[in-house]
């Protein structure tokens, strides 16, 4: 019973807990919550902290980052501040020694200028202590005497002063004249330009066909030979297709002979007496033409008033050739110039001009008129009637007389510039080779000379010499010796160079 009442105890006991762990456990649970909530806060309120923390850890770098840029621009603007200043101190270190130099230099040249002038003082008191004695020399000399001395003393030191000067003034006096003689020459050239055509001493006819040369040579050569007796010509008829060569040294007669040959074939009547009629019109056709041409050339000159006989003779000029130049166009050419070159130097351009276009007309006159054509044309002339002045300036523009006027002068000076034009004078091929070849020969006769060579159309003669044999004072007279001989020995037109050339070549072979 009690052991029941232990076991009902006990179960009730039992029950009685179970019924109180029922009712307490939502309470403790309750408990257990609000134990476990200041943890939460406190973990939340942690978290708060540590991302408050982090940020304020972010904004520090950050600004720390700014921080830093800041200082290192600062650093950089000085750094560039301060290599400015290096520069500027560079600078004013190189000013500085320049300044320095300069001043050395100052300085050099300050002792120079203290000698100079220690120099030039005692050279003064030299002076002072002459003059001393000179005055001691003249008190004892009466005014005349003085005045002598002195005279003379001044004409001593000035004498030197004055030839040097006057030297100097004859120097500048020249180079002047020569300045403005140059550009009145080149003035006048180019205010008298002209065209130029070669002339020949042969005259090509050319042919209609190939068979007229068998009827000018005619049976057995009858009309040849009466053609070359009637016209005073040469008649060439060889292998050149369709033409013939009129050869003649008179132009005149050359081109008469031309204008027949050229009747006879547009004629086509050719025997020996139509070959005299038909020449007897053409000389009378180049007579017109030469009368034409000597008053075109009087035109053209300005030079009015000739005589009808001396416009007849200047238009035989026209056929007239030199050196391949026309006579008559040359002579036209030189009166223009004469004239130019009067009127800027203020002479007598009538006389001028008047003397340069009759200047050549000895070359028009016949065989009877012995001697040069400038002479013969002086006294051709004079029987004319020309004026002094005139005949002066022709006889003497060749220097076979002594020019002694001015216009005479002028119509020299106007004939060398018409022959010396670009293509105003040219020589046959076979004359050129002759002058070149003499002009080596005679460079090669000389002692000492290796070998010539002649250039520039012979203007100018090249001699290479031996220079074991020919020292350099030798070369120069050599120079010389050759210039002298070729004016004494060889005709040529302007004037030649005579070049000396001495070379030494050492030679070494590097093995």
């Amino acid at each position: 019973m009690t052991h029941n009442l232990l076991l009902v105890a006990c179960i009730a006991q039992s029950v009685i807990l179970l019924a109180l762990l029922g009712w307490l456990k939502p309470l403790y649970d309750q408990a257990k919550r609000a134990n476990n909530a200041p943890e939460e806060a406190e973990k939340r309120v942690r978290q708060e902290m540590e991302l408050k923390v982090n940020a304020m850890l972010l904004e520090a770098k950050e600004e720390a980052l700014k921080i830093r840029e800041r200082a290192e621009a600062e650093a950089k603007e000085k750094l560039g501040q301060i290599h400015k200043n290096e520069e500027r101190l560079t600078a004013k270190d190189e000013s500085l020694e320049t300044r320095r130099v300069q001043m050395e230099d100052r300085e050099t040249s300050l002792k120079e200028e203290v000698k100079r002038l220690a120099i030039l003082e005692e050279s003064i008191g030299k002076k002072v202590q002459q003059a001393d004695d000179d005055l001691r020399k003249v008190a004892a000399l009466t005014k005349d005497e003085a005045r002598d001395l002195y005279l003379n003393q001044i004409e001593g030191e000035f004498a030197e002063i004055g030839l040097r000067k006057a030297k100097e003034i004859e120097a500048q006096a020249i180079l002047e004249a020569e300045k403005k003689a140059k550009k009145t020459v080149l003035d006048v050239i180019q205010r008298s330009v002209v065209d130029y055509v070669t002339e020949a001493t042969l005259a090509v006819v050319e042919l209609p066909s190939e068979d007229m040369k068998g009827r000018i040579i005619g049976r057995e050569g009858r009309n040849i030979r009466a053609f070359e007796q009637v016209t005073g010509v040469d008649l060439i008829i060889d292998e050149t297709p369709e033409a013939v060569v009129i050869s003649c040294f008179d132009p005149v007669r050359r081109e008469t002979a031309r204008l027949a040959l050229m009747n006879l074939m547009v004629d086509g009547r050719i025997h020996p007496g139509r070959i005299e009629e038909l020449y007897e019109k053409a000389q009378i056709e180049v007579n017109r033409m030469i009368l034409e041409a000597g008053e075109k050339a009087m035109e053209r000159a300005n030079v009015p008033g000739l005589p009808a006989k001396v416009i007849e003779t200047m238009g035989r000029l026209r056929f007239r050739t030199s050196y391949a130049q026309n006579v008559l166009d040359h002579s036209v050419e030189v009166a223009r110039l004469a004239e130019s070159l009067a009127a800027e130097l203020g002479l007598n351009t009538e006389v001028a001009k008047r003397a340069g276009l009759l200047h050549d007309i000895g070359k028009a006159l016949g065989p009877e008129w012995e001697g040069p054509h400038a002479l013969t044309g002086m006294e051709y002339l004079r029987t004319i009637g020309e004026k002094e002045s005139v005949l002066h300036a022709v006889g003497a523009h060749h220097n076979e007389i002594e020019p002694t006027t001015a216009e005479a002068i002028l119509v020299i000076i106007a004939d060398s510039i018409s022959a010396a034009r670009p293509g105003a004078r040219r020589e046959n091929l076979e004359n050129y080779l002759k002058r070149l070849t003499s002009l080596e020969t005679l460079a090669n006769s000389f002692e000492g000379v290796d070998r010539s060579f002649a250039v520039q159309a012979g203007r100018e003669i090249r001699l290479i010499v031996k220079p074991d044999e020919v020292d350099d004072l030798g070369a120069a007279r050599l120079a010389h010796e050759v210039a002298t001989k070729i004016e004494k020995e060889l005709e040529y037109p302007g004037q030649i160079k005579v070049t000396v050339i001495r070379e030494t070549r050492v030679q070494q072979v590097a093995k």
